[in-house]
């Protein structure tokens, strides 16, 4: 074996070891990119393939800063598939610059102050009839409810997102991905 191909194949066991170590010690893949809870929900966003139009709703509405910032926020994060379900032409209004306000009251809708994990919210549930209800960052409510075999969160409008990956853990709070815009 040549020096070069001995180096090669130690720089690539070493590549794969450190994945493979992010994976051992439970960091979630979403959107085909590793989670790490020492990221910002900013900095994790940005990586999944899978929330590409919520980064640039993000964007639009002026709110990386925020969601950068120390917090504890609870976001729950539609995929690009829950933007897709929308009317056609809907994230492309939104994102307008005289869309704005509206765009930052529907992604506000999507945040919950403080950090809350699943178990929590279950425990919540189980002392309210199997239901949880949290204010959102706008003054809106949603109501998570069993679903299933895993949750479900209920908008103002009576409509309904499946949890999809609960508990992505960030440095400034978590992160849940759900299949569904949520409608203050």
């Amino acid at each position: 074996m040549t020096p070069r191909f001995r180096a090669s194949i130690v720089a690539l066991a070493v590549v794969a070891g450190g994945s493979s170590l992010a994976f051992a010690k439970g960091y979630p893949m979403v959107g085909g990119a590793q989670m790490y809870p020492t990221k910002t929900i900013v900095e994790n966003a940005v990586n999944s393939a899978d929330h590409t139009t919520l980064v640039a709703a993000v964007k639009a509405a002026g709110l990386v800063e925020t969601l950068s910032g120390p917090g504890p926020f609870t976001v729950l994060a539609p995929t690009n598939a829950a933007f897709a379900k929308l009317p056609a032409g809907t994230v492309d209004t939104l994102v307008k610059p005289e869309n704005k306000a509206t765009l930052t009251g529907i992604l506000t809708y999507h945040v919950i102050p403080g950090k809350i994990s699943a178990k929590m919210i279950a425990s919540n549930a189980m002392k309210h009839g199997g239901k949880a209800s949290y204010a959102t960052v706008n003054g809106g409510t949603v109501t998570f409810m069993k679903s299933g075999k895993g949750w479900g969160v209920m908008d103002a409008k009576g409509g309904m997102a499946k949890i999809t990956i609960a508990d992505v853990n960030q440095s400034n709070g978590v992160i849940h991905v759900i299949d569904t815009v949520l409608m203050p």
